[in-house]
């Protein structure tokens, strides 16, 4: 059995608890942990995806529009274009209008944990609306961390990226998140209002007291072009950074059993949608990030000779 393995090097700003450097990627189940393992959910062996010329579209991005930038560049690099075809938009959940008055509130929490961009950018917002209190943060992995990279360079910064756990998941955060002895350890969690129990629960079963709020939510976008939908299906990857732009592809397209091509996935969260949803060519990385994801998005052409 032959394995693609490849040398991948993310970059990072500062923070308290140091990422990987380094990483080693491959598409097969190793006996070993690596920092990159691609995993590939169920493939078909014969599955086949349309061919695409050079100068046609390899890869259909689906983030929200106008998010969809850093992917497009990095995919650019190995001269990859891209179709935008937004599949979710966000909206405000029940709680954005409390995270504010919390923020100002006399309570003070030991940790505020954000797990996503987007939590990260309605997060700064009420934060600065609250007066830019004093903050200590624990993120999910670098892609969340780098929404705060502007505001920590401020000489007068009062928000502390603080932590991130080994591994992108949430899992592994609510197992590594620092706690203080057995001292009492608030945490606030402002989340999607879709987003599992998870980690509420894993802190809890520490012994942290968890204020969740549930500040956004994903919903599908109401309208798609059809024509450039047609083109999309025709594309061999189309690539999902959640469960959630999983369910809106998959109610999309007609059949998934007659759509064979390929969905590359920020990480396993998303993967694990795609297979129970029934699409059986899906590619992701064991860490989640940018980085990670632009080498399973290559992986998938790679294995179907787009690349």
């Amino acid at each position: 059995m032959s394995q693609h393995v490849s040398m991948a090097q993310v970059c990072l700003f500062s923070l308290s608890s140091p990422f990987p450097a380094s990483a080693v990627s491959s598409r097969l189940r190793l006996n070993r942990p690596l920092p990159f393992q691609f995993s590939r959910i169920q493939a078909s062996s014969d599955a086949t995806s349309a061919s695409a010329s050079n100068s046609n579209p390899k890869v259909v991005v689906t983030r929200e529009r106008g998010k969809n930038g850093k992917l497009i560049k990095a995919l650019a690099k190995h001269r990859i274009d891209c179709l935008e075809l937004p599949l979710i938009q966000h909206a405000q959940g029940p709680d954005t209008d409390r995270l504010s008055s919390v923020l100002k509130a006399d309570t003070i929490f030991d940790w505020i944990i954000i797990t996503s961009p987007e939590a990260g950018s309605v997060f700064l917002e009420a934060w600065k609306e609250a007066g830019t209190p004093n903050v200590r943060i624990g993120v999910v992995g670098a892609g969340t961390a780098s929404i705060f990279e502007e505001v920590i360079q401020s000489s007068k910064c009062s928000l502390d990226v603080a932590f991130s756990p080994s591994k992108a998941t949430g899992k592994i955060l609510a197992s590594e998140l620092p706690k203080n002895g057995n001292k009492k350890c608030t945490v606030l969690y402002p989340a999607s209002a879709k987003a599992s129990n998870e980690i509420e629960e894993g802190l809890s079963n520490r012994g942290f007291e968890v204020v969740r709020l549930n500040t956004y939510t994903t919903e599908p976008v109401h309208h798609v072009d059809q024509t450039v939908l047609k083109q999309a299906l025709s594309i061999p990857v189309v690539a999902v950074a959640s469960p959630s732009a999983v369910r809106s592809w998959v109610n999309l397209i007609s059949d998934t059993e007659q759509w064979s091509n390929s969905v590359a996935c920020i990480g396993e969260t998303t993967a694990s949608a795609a297979k129970r949803l029934g699409l059986k060519n899906a590619y992701y990385p064991t860490h989640p990030g940018l980085e990670g994801w632009v080498d399973s998005i290559l992986e998938a052409l790679r294995e179907h000779g787009h690349f």
